[in-house]
């Protein structure tokens, strides 16, 4: 039987670590009261406010907005959810599999865990230099969850993602104090790995204050790390800020220099964050209408494809599929018809991470609608959604292709309303 909805209270609750009856013992209530308060039909007294917004671990504004948010929820029938458990853990420089569990989540459900658990988020990184007391295990033993929040980032299981890395960030700050030197290094590493998880969920779901404060702790930490290539996946991440302000100028020279700095291309972690670097300078040229230099990033990153097997190097992916991945993107922002077909004639595979896949498949929408070819733009949208939901529905650029489909039609197919409706385009 499918499990209801988490309330954004219900999600904060359980993002702060909480049962319900946990939480009822803290506040001295009875738990069929936090069961109330979860459903919306009863909100705290004025007295009780702050005791929940303590042990929420947000601030009485913060708490308003849950509470609001939540009383809203439960004025509409909501629909089942299925919440599920991710549990493939994969190594973080090596290949990711796909999701063997493909079934939607529902998405609005989804959602408000993920804006439920930012907050924690932001006390976490607010008390990086001085984290909670708990348990603290050895870098070798959190490299797993590492990996499992690499994985989910990159299968856009996203609300899964954001609950537990506040602690796991939390953790991670206390290995850095307390190790030797080696292992201070160790854990810089593996956090700077969990903000680009982070930072991932950020990004894509509008908090850009937040994802650029994130990309500065990366930085601090890679640097803390004395790890070259770690720093390359920076300034690959780095790019979302110059899109968000438009300084492609910046973004070029500044991928353009991490390039430059990539040392011992003989290794595959070398020659993929080269890659990855190239294809990502690449797509800003190609934004900023620049095709020569689009070509010429390209081919740097096609030269080092051939040498490396498609995987996740430092958190990025990289190799034959994902450098056809980007090939669309340029040719996308160039409104290259030639370029489009040719990297339109290519499917990825499903080996590929559910993002990437996602990525491409809404890219490629962009470009089917550049040419005309509306049918083929909504089919492309609905194979986003089917291969990561909550990737697809949070893209901004979903929004806008949908938002032009619907403005040429003028009696648009229920299939198109649909998926207007699921992503919130009008």
């Amino acid at each position: 039987m499918a499990a209801r909805p988490l309330t954004p209270l219900a999600a904060a609750r359980e993002a702060a670590g909480y049962t319900q009856e946990s939480l009822a013992l803290a506040l001295k209530v009875e738990r069929t009261t936090i069961g109330r308060w979860e459903r919306g039909v009863q909100s705290p007294q004025p007295w009780q406010r702050p005791g929940l917004a303590h042990a929420l671990q947000v601030s009485l504004e913060e708490l308003d907005d849950l509470l609001r948010h939540t009383v809203r929820r439960s004025s509409r029938t909501a629909s089942p959810v299925i919440l599920d458990a991710p549990t493939i853990a994969v190594d973080v420089v090596g290949p990711t599999p796909s999701a063997s569990d493909s079934r939607e989540r529902e998405p609005a459900a989804e959602v408000d865990v993920i804006h439920a658990a930012i907050p924690r988020l932001r006390r976490a990184l607010d008390r990086l230099d001085l984290p909670d007391d708990g348990p603290t295990r050895s870098p070798a033993g959190l490299y797993g969850e590492i990996a499992r929040a690499s994985d989910d980032r990159l299968q856009s299981r996203y609300g899964s993602l954001v609950r537990r890395l506040p602690d796991l960030i939390t953790e991670l700050a206390r290995v850095g104090q307390l190790g030797g030197s080696a292992d201070r290094r160790h854990a810089a590493a593996l956090l700077t790995l969990a903000l680009r998880a982070a930072d991932g969920v950020a990004f894509k779901f509008g908090y850009l204050d937040l994802s650029a404060r994130l990309i500065d702790l990366m930085r601090s930490a890679a640097q803390l790390a004395e790890d070259p290539l770690l720093l390359a996946a920076v300034a690959y991440v780095r790019t979302e800020t110059f899109f968000a302000s438009g300084d492609l100028d910046i973004a070029a020279r500044a991928l353009e220099l991490a390039a430059d700095r990539v040392p011992d291309l003989e290794t595959a972690s070398a020659s993929a964050a080269f890659g990855a670097l190239h294809m990502r300078a690449a797509v800003v040229a190609g934004r900023a209408g620049k095709p020569d230099r689009a070509a010429d990033h390209l081919r740097e990153a096609r030269r080092a494809s051939t040498v490396v097997p498609e995987g996740v190097y430092r958190g990025t992916a990289f190799g034959p599929a994902s450098l056809r991945i980007h090939e669309l993107a340029v040719a996308v922002e160039l409104r290259d018809p030639v370029g489009i077909e040719r990297a339109a004639a290519w499917q990825p595979p499903s080996s590929l991470p559910a993002e990437r896949r996602s990525h491409y498949f809404i890219d490629l929408a962009r470009a089917q609608l550049t040419l005309g070819r509306h049918e083929d733009a909504y089919l492309c949208l609905q194979a986003a959604r089917q291969a990561a939901p909550e990737h697809t529905r949070a893209h901004p650029q979903v929004r806008q292709s949908l938002s032009a489909l619907l403005r040429t039609h003028s009696a648009p197919s229920s299939g198109l309303v649909d998926l207007a409706a699921w992503a919130r385009a009008s």
